[in-house]
């Protein structure tokens, strides 16, 4: 296994855990946005206010996009299983 292989290998692991990432972080973070503007505007300083719209739209997502995420993997891990031959030279 050269060292050009595992940095290879390792960008990829990083795109794909930031593509896995990336639905549930953005959808948080809007819904975290909408609730402070909310919050600022009617002066609730409420700090669970927050937390139930985001477990429901982390809730969502995962449900939307978890078969995207499930078959990412598995091909990611899919293809890692196939290249472990030629990474150990057989």
């Amino acid at each position: 296994m050269t060292p050009d292989s595992v940095m290879e290998l390792g960008q990829r692991a990083l795109q794909i855990t930031v593509m896995l990432s990336a639905p549930i972080l953005l959808s948080a973070l809007a819904i975290g946005l909408l609730v402070a503007m909310f919050q600022a505007a009617t002066q609730i300083n409420e700090m669970t206010l927050s937390f139930v719209p985001k477990l429901l739209i982390t809730v969502i997502v995962l449900s939307i996009s978890g078969p995207w995420m499930l078959r990412l993997i598995i091909g990611f891990t899919r293809d890692i299983f196939l290249q472990i031959p030629d990474m150990v030279g057989g």
